[in-house]
């Protein structure tokens, strides 16, 4: 098994070397991005195929096909650490973000028994469902009461009046019945079962073998069905199951349209990436709804849904939709727009890297929402040049409005949300 870890935007030459990747191999990786939901119209939104090496893009997770997979990693600061220990700790803290972005539950004893320097992304998700989902079976699979139609000897439960005297008028030996049967195979466990088969086709460590072959023996009785056919909107949460939602959100990431089995060349290969674009602004939504949940600030993700322009005919046009508001009543206090690239150092670039048509989308969120206080936040990295918090503060000529440029470092996730509160109540004052 070919098996290569890069960095998101670092290119990966071809060649026999340890940190190079055979041609043959880099040609069915490529394919398989090609065909990924996130590679765009061209299909290179995933990898650039080029003629000498392979370049990562904004796009984070796995890619396999045909005896080799490519893993691309988040470009994340991890001081005093090099090589594996550099990469198992970056794993660490994508797999952290995908948790808060997914409300996953990630105990003490499953991070410290996680193999993040040798497991690949895939295996360590496998692994957390695998181990997740036995300990929901040794409680219990969930059974509801589904309602049945059948033509029995006997009757059981409601007659179906209008069947009995037309279908089944010629032959009264057999009663129309409806009835409630309680039964496990439901929705919920369907997309169990369909989890487990997909995630036994492409494991590769033993005890996650081992797991899903012990699962896939639990879930004998449920119907198999393919991806396609899975009635999500069938699933029904409530206090007698509500612990199997980590269960079903992880099953959905496994699952959903950012997973998919394709034919590359000849041969099977499947892909599990990310945008880390999306996946940071659902992060920081989270993590500020955590910070601000004791004040009387209240954040809302991906709201407003304010128009631009209006037509003569008073039909409204462009409409916006900001990665984050934070608003005190109905008042918008904030409005904070998340940015996952890298900010350059003042020497390099006055700007810091920072785009103009950022700064106009945030000017016209400014007029729309009549919001005095806009911030626009990225990662932070070794090389910035400045420490991690506020950046840059600028004033909006000819109005009231001013713009801030913050920086967070994901590295350290301990304290993250003391530093978001911080970063939120900073200007508080000034927009009261």
């Amino acid at each position: 098994m070919i098996r290569r870890t890069i960095l998101e935007w670092e290119t990966l030459r071809y060649g026999d070397a340890a940190g190079e990747i055979p041609a043959h191999a880099a040609d069915r990786i490529a394919a398989v991005a090609a065909a990924s939901p996130l590679a765009g119209r061209g299909g290179g939104g995933v990898l650039g195929h080029g003629r000498k090496a392979l370049r990562a893009r904004g796009v984070v997770g796995v890619i396999a096909a045909g005896g080799c997979a490519l893993e691309i990693l988040p470009k994340i600061d991890i001081p005093n650490e090099e090589g594996s220990q550099a990469t198992g700790s970056i794993r660490r803290r994508l797999v952290h973000m995908l948790a808060v972005a997914l409300d996953l539950k990630i105990d003490a004893g499953q991070v410290t028994a996680l193999d993040w320097q040798r497991e690949t992304l895939l295996e360590i998700l496998i692994r957390l469902f695998s181990e997740k989902l036995v300990d929901a079976v040794r409680q219990g699979i969930p059974r509801r009461y589904v309602e049945h139609a059948d033509d029995l000897p006997a009757l059981r439960g409601r007659l179906n009046v209008t069947r009995q005297f037309t279908t089944l008028a010629v032959d009264p030996s057999r009663l129309a019945c409806r009835y409630d049967a309680l039964t496990s195979d439901i929705a919920l466990n369907r997309i169990m079962k369909a989890a487990i088969t997909r995630l036994s086709r492409i494991a590769r460590t033993t005890d996650n073998q081992r797991r899903l072959r012990e699962l896939t023996f639990a879930y004998a009785d449920i119907a198999d069905l393919p991806v396609q056919a899975l009635r999500w909107d069938d699933v029904v949460l409530d206090r007698t199951n509500g612990r199997w939602r980590e269960l079903l959100n992880l099953a959905r990431l496994l699952l959903g349209e950012r997973f998919q089995t394709t034919s590359a060349g000849g041969s099977d290969g499947f892909s599990l990436l990310f945008e880390m674009n999306m996946l940071f602004e659902e992060y920081i939504a989270r993590m500020l709804k955590r910070a601000l949940g004791d004040t009387d600030l209240r954040v809302v993700s991906q709201g407003g849904r304010l128009y631009c322009l209006e037509a003569d005919d008073r039909r409204q046009v462009f409409q916006t939709r900001p990665d984050i508001l934070i608003k005190r009543g109905d008042a918008v206090v904030q409005v904070v727009d998340t940015k996952w690239k890298r900010i350059t150092a003042r020497i390099d670039d006055p700007k810091r890297g920072v785009s103009q048509a950022d700064v106009y989308q945030m000017m016209a969120y400014g007029r729309i929402y009549e919001c005095e206080r806009l911030t626009l936040l990225y990662p932070h990295h070794d090389q910035a040049g400045c420490d991690e918090g506020l950046i840059g503060d600028y004033g909006v000529n000819s109005c009231q409005d001013r713009l801030e440029i913050f920086s967070i470092d994901v590295a350290r996730g301990d304290d993250i949300k003391a530093r978001l509160r911080s970063m939120c109540q900073s200007g508080l004052k000034e927009v009261q």
